[in-house]
């Protein structure tokens, strides 16, 4: 049995069940909401099951219908309110099938390029992260890498069996007494002509030659030496960016103290005009105040100009539109500086860069094209062959045919190449290990460089810290002593000119900082692994 109470009021309809919704009392409900459906126009419609005791199959059907029609769904207690969660999951999940369903069938969207007056914001990673992508000089070392790789694939197809299919059709006429050397009798003057055919498979092996087998193995050292140069030319553009980024950086917070002296020397001004006004300063003062506030905006020109400059160098090593600009998103962070970690030991430095391993490449080539010119002196055994059908006027009338064959080659005399070709081989070994004691010697100089110069730029950066915080306080009493008439603005003229050459000490050593961390980075071949990572 069934109890269904209507509550109808101005913003809800509600439908109160109490008993059991089974059999034909799910019917009554269904006929309740049917005849109520054309009155609820606009207001909220519930059915509430806090008191029903057992809904069966038709039951749930019906909830199922009503809240998909819009109608909200009250129940207490672990079963009605298990059903009718579940009840607006199904809802839930048929809505998202929809929606993905929508998604999948609907035309793709043209992806629209960046507008070219959109700033292009970056931080130093994004940075150097787009020019390993964009820089020219990248991509023309990934190419030389690829370009070696397909060397070494060449070198090998000559270690590997070749094989052709052939086919010709000739006509032939031939002097017999020519080829004989004499006349003879009965025999006619020529033969022919006449139209020969033949087709079929060629084939062709090297079963023992040394010399190709060095040569291979040259070209592999070959094409890493090409690849450590690609990983050499990806550090040189890294500490590029990094470099022109932070030269960027030092350029923005130029600008931004430019920017607050002038702000500074303009209250400075308006301060010796007003005491003049009061009749307390002179007209000499408020002329060196004007005089000093000429000069920042002078300086505010050209650090704008400075730092306009070096974010074009910095776009042209992205390889990024020249119409779009460049914003940098770590201004902030030029004046915190974290620590890096970085080994300064010379042997971790020696294996690190990719100099040194490009040197040993090419040095380990170089001994093998030694031994391939070496190998050139011993015999070396070919197999040779082909298989087709050969025959005379038409294809028709060929009978197969085949030529099979080894051929030894022992070289007794080549006129000197083989001798030339070692002592050049052996010249290029002398001339990679003097290449690589000069790159050694230039690895421990930039690394030994790199930590003293860090070592006194972090000095200088707490130095320059100090002398922003002096000159910053010998400015506020300046003006203080020229507010209450005890100087004249003199003294506020020298603090301010203090205060801007302290606050270029300070970018200049946070300037050099970051560099020389850049450098030691750099020294030590780690570059990329700090900064793109």
């Amino acid at each position: 049995m069934l109890r269904i109470t209507i509550h109808d009021s101005a913003k809800a309809i509600t439908f109160k069940l109490e008993g059991k919704l089974t059999g034909p009392w799910v019917q009554e409900l269904e006929q309740c909401w049917l005849t109520a459906e054309s009155t609820a126009t606009g207001r909220a419609a519930v059915v509430d099951l806090t008191q029903v005791a057992f809904i069966d199959a038709s039951g749930r059907e019906l909830l199922e219908r009503l809240h998909a029609r819009g109608v909200q769904l009250l129940a207490t207690g672990p079963l009605n309110k298990s059903i009718v969660d579940e009840i607006a999951s199904r809802r839930k999940l048929a809505a998202l099938a929809l929606i993905a369903a929508l998604l999948v069938w609907a035309p793709p969207a043209e992806a629209q390029p960046p507008d070219a007056a959109t700033p292009l914001r970056l931080t130093l990673r994004d940075a150097v992260q787009m020019a390993l992508r964009q820089n020219p000089q990248v991509q023309i070392a990934n190419l030389n890498v690829a370009q070696s790789q397909q060397d070494v694939s060449i070198a090998r197809s000559a270690l590997l069996p070749q094989a052709a299919v052939q086919a010709y059709e000739r006509e032939q006429r031939f002097n017999v007494e020519a080829l004989m050397g004499r006349p003879f009798p009965g025999i006619p003057q020529h033969a022919g002509p006449f139209a020969v055919f033949q087709g079929g498979p060629a084939f062709s092996a090297p079963l023992l030659d040394l010399t190709l087998w060095r040569r291979w193995r040259a070209s592999k050292q070959v094409s890493e030496a090409f690849a450590a140069q690609e990983r050499g030319t990806r550090e040189q553009t890294v500490a590029l960016v990094i470099s022109q980024y932070l030269g960027s950086l030092r350029a923005s917070a130029d600008r931004e103290a430019a920017r607050s002296r002038v702000e500074l020397a303009q209250a400075l001004y308006d301060q010796a005009a007003d005491l003049q006004k009061a009749g307390v300063g002179t007209g000499i003062d408020t002329l060196r105040a004007n005089v000093e506030l000429q000069n920042e905006r002078q300086r505010l020109i050209t650090s704008q100009t400075a730092l306009d400059t070096s974010l074009f160098g910095l776009a042209r090593l992205l390889n990024v539109d020249p119409a779009r600009p460049v914003e940098l998103s770590d201004r902030m962070s030029f004046f915190e500086t974290p620590a890096i970690a970085v080994d300064q030991n010379l042997e971790a430095a020696y294996a690190n860069r990719p100099e040194m391993r490009a040197l040993r490449a090419r040095e380990q080539a170089a001994r093998f094209a030694d031994e391939a010119a070496g190998a050139a002196r011993l015999p070396s055994l070919r197999f040779d062959g082909n298989w087709g059908y050969q025959g005379l006027e038409t294809p028709w009338a060929a009978i197969p045919s085949y030529t099979y064959g080894v051929t030894l080659n022992i070289p007794l005399f080549t006129g000197g190449r083989i001798a030339a070709e070692r002592a050049r081989a052996g010249l290029e070994i002398q001339k990679t290990l003097q290449q690589e004691q000069d790159a050694r010697n230039q690895i421990a100089l930039e690394v030994k460089t790199a930590a003293a110069q860090l070592a006194a730029a972090r000095s200088e950066v707490d130095v320059a810290n100090l002398g922003v915080k002096l000159a910053t306080e010998e400015v506020a009493q300046a003006r203080d002593r020229f507010q209450a008439g005890v100087a004249n603005n003199i003294e506020v003229i020298s603090a301010q000119d203090a205060l801007a050459r302290a606050n270029d000490n300070q970018i200049t050593a946070l300037y050099r900082y970051n560099q020389a961390r850049a450098d030691l980075a750099r020294a030590a071949g780690v570059a990329e692994a700090l900064y793109a990572k």
